[in-house]
């Protein structure tokens, strides 16, 4: 199995750079798991203290249970990824049964940060966009998807994101194999990881 790690920072368009990766591979072969599914459970707080946690601090992360599960998968075993809720910030009684795939797609914000799980990987990539960029996407996409208004984007975005990002996120992309530009200018780079892609599963 090969394991593909894609980091970035939020509304640094790596969904988008997953989809470009998929769309020209067998869907059969290729399997993907997001970080977002793997955010702790919270049964123990109020819906106020759930809402109050630092979503882009690492410790908000079930990283031994994303290991276990990419471990698992590695062994040739189905497992029952979680489903979070971002309104309701905590995990569903849902799970999503993922079938392990010759080429497994791990994307999210932290994901190059925990080291156990960063060894997992055999390639590892980072999506950079400019701060600007991101911050709107992220407001167009908080507003339109998670019921957030524009003065709660904007609070959480300089309290916490700016930070957390600054901290926790720019730093990994010095453990990237490939660094892509989230521009019109990312064909090679995507090209390459096809390359890579299709050399393993042909």
């Amino acid at each position: 199995m090969l394991v593909i790690g894609i980091a970035g920072g939020t509304g640094s368009g790596k969904t988008t750079v997953v989809q470009q990766i998929i769309n020209e591979l067998p869907e059969a072969e290729v399997g993907v798991i997001s970080q977002d599914s793997y955010y702790r459970e919270n049964n123990n707080l109020s819906f106020e203290e759930r809402g109050l946690i630092n979503f882009d601090h690492p410790r908000a992360i079930d990283f031994e249970l994303l290991v276990n599960h990419l471990t698992e998968l590695k062994k040739g075993n189905i497992i029952e990824q979680p489903v979070y809720s971002f309104v309701t910030h905590n995990r569903t009684d849902d799970t999503i049964i993922t079938h392990p795939r010759k080429v497994m797609i791990v994307e999210g914000i932290l994901i190059l940060a925990n080291p156990e799980l960063r060894e997992m990987f055999d390639v590892k990539i980072f999506v950079h966009a400019d701060s600007d960029e991101r911050l709107i996407r992220r407001l167009k996409r908080d507003i339109a998807e998670r019921g957030r208004d524009m003065e709660e984007v904007l609070n959480r975005y300089q309290t916490t994101l700016k930070p957390m990002h600054q901290q926790f996120i720019e730093p990994t992309k010095a453990y990237a194999d490939i660094i892509i530009p989230n521009d019109k200018y990312n064909t090679v780079a995507i090209d390459v990881v096809r390359a890579v892609i299709n050399q393993r599963i042909t």
